[in-house]
């Protein structure tokens, strides 16, 4: 039951996605119906009648407030205003010696339309849906039925990529050898997958889209979904328009590894050892979000899914069905696989783990790979990731959290040390790890320790004894 403390807290946040207030002093705001209709489509809020734009308590004329009541039942239970109609507890309220209406509207699982007009709720209040498209992703969004689901009676096996299946076994042997999938037909993998349905509009069976957007050549995606893209960029130096560019309309298990191979060109690796396991941060971190990305996007939209790489963060865009509104973090996530039999396909391969571990290993490893930053991730219709990163090739120690080496910065960073230590040690094979601190003027014990990274990832090799031997480069 709402009591006069609980609504002057509620009053006190303003209007904004959840709160709606409306004076309503001798007659009713009839735009409080837009916003009843935009809560019932979006998620639900609270409406207060008798209060201003500035929180201000104003009150409604009290010979007034039984006729605005019966106003609003009247009119909530009318389809010839509401579609379909809803209905609602409304309360009068004395509050601060002034009588108000509270009423809270909780999100409908139907989308409705206030006098033929659909509604939907942000931040800066109630907005029209103009569009096709804006009043289909309402209907998805109340849809139980799921886009990966939806069946293409008209394509089948032969509109699939043997490639796209030669990637997925390659992945599975890697993590399981014995997989039963192994030893599987296409056609046998796809089933067992479930990505073989019934259309139930014309009892034909046909790949469902999930089948499709794993496995499909270019004429079954482009067939399904003809504006299908995902666009990896790199903004790094012309932020205006790109340094390097990669648009991808090819199926999910070849467009994942050109994106992580995107990832490795244009970002540095950053080694971390965790106990005596040694890893990539970069990888681990940008795998997730990856997957994030091409895993949970909403199908349906025409929005473009972009990976971008800036000069100190990446940020991922893809269109979303929200669950969890607003920012989101360890506590406020709700894990949820959006498009749960794509996420199985990849899970075989072992790229996708428990659900919600991607997002525990982001928050986990990106202050580390980021000087303490931590991930920004906001779920709206459009889902964004931002994972902050410093350029370094340094490695660090989990039990310490310190890392190897010196400083990253823009002259003397890692990359660009360890880029001098290679050539130092071309030019001058017999060279001592003392002489090129010298010649560096650095600490002797941070080129040891970059000497020990450019070994562990196969660019040098030292032979023979530590005193006397010499130094062979073996790649940059």
């Amino acid at each position: 039951m709402m009591t006069p403390e609980k609504l002057k807290a509620i009053i006190s946040q303003g209007e904004g996605t959840e709160v709606e207030l409306k004076e309503s002093k001798d007659s009713l705001a009839r735009k409080v119906y837009e916003s009843i209709c935009a809560f019932l489509n979006r998620r639900g809020g609270h409406v207060v009648l008798g209060v201003d734009d500035d929180r201000n308590v104003v009150g409604i004329n009290p010979s007034k407030v039984q006729e605005q009541l019966d106003q609003l039942a009247k009119d909530m239970n009318n389809p010839q205003l509401f579609k379909p109609t809803y209905y609602l507890n409304f309360e009068p309220m004395d509050l601060d010696g002034k009588k108000v209406i509270y009423f809270y509207v909780p999100e409908s699982t139907q989308g409705h339309s206030y006098k033929g007009v659909f509604y939907d709720r942000n931040q800066d209040g109630d907005f029209e849906l103009r569009s096709t498209e804006q009043i289909a992703n309402l209907f998805i969004r109340k849809s139980k039925f799921k886009t990966e689901d939806r069946v293409y009676p008209m394509l089948g096996m032969k509109d699939l990529d043997e490639e796209a299946f030669d990637e997925l076994r390659r992945g599975i042997r890697i993590e399981n050898s014995q997989h039963p999938w192994l030893n599987l037909s296409n056609e046998e993998i796809i089933r067992s997958a479930e990505l073989l349905a019934v259309d139930p509009e014309t009892g034909k069976e046909g790949l469902t889209l999930a089948a499709i957007l794993l496995f499909g050549n270019s004429h079954a995606i482009t067939t399904a979904l003809p504006a299908y893209r995902i666009d990896l960029l790199c903004r790094v130096n012309n932020t205006e328009l790109y340094d390097d560019r990669e648009l991808l309309s090819c199926n999910l298990l070849k467009a994942y590894p050109i994106t992580m191979a995107f990832i490795k060109k244009h970002l540095p690796e950053q080694p971390y050892i965790e106990g005596i396991q040694r890893f990539s941060l970069r990888d681990t971190i940008l795998r997730e979000v990856v997957l994030n990305m091409i895993i949970h996007r909403e199908y349906s939209s025409a929005y473009p899914t972009t990976f971008t790489i800036y000069r100190d963060s990446i940020v991922t865009e893809n269109w979303n069905i929200p669950y969890v509104y607003g920012h989101i973090d360890l506590q406020t996530m709700r894990p949820h696989r959006k498009n749960p039999k794509i996420a199985k396909v990849f899970s075989q391969m072992g790229i996708v783990e428990e659900l919600g571990s991607g997002m525990r290993k982001m928050f986990k490893y990106t202050p580390l790979y980021a000087n303490g930053k931590e991930p920004v991730i906001e779920e709206q219709d459009v889902y964004r990731i931002e994972i902050p990163y410093v350029p370094t090739l340094q490695s660090i120690d989990a039990e310490s959290g310190q890392k190897s080496g010196p400083e990253s910065g823009p002259e003397s960073g890692p990359e660009t040390t360890q880029k001098r230590i290679i050539k130092l040690l071309r030019d001058n094979p017999d060279i001592t790890s003392r002489q090129i601190a010298e010649r560096l003027k650095m600490a002797r014990s941070g080129i040891s320790k970059h000497l020990h990274l450019l070994q562990e990832f196969g660019k040098i090799k030292h032979i023979g004894p530590n005193k006397g031997g010499h130094w062979e480069v073996v790649g940059d």
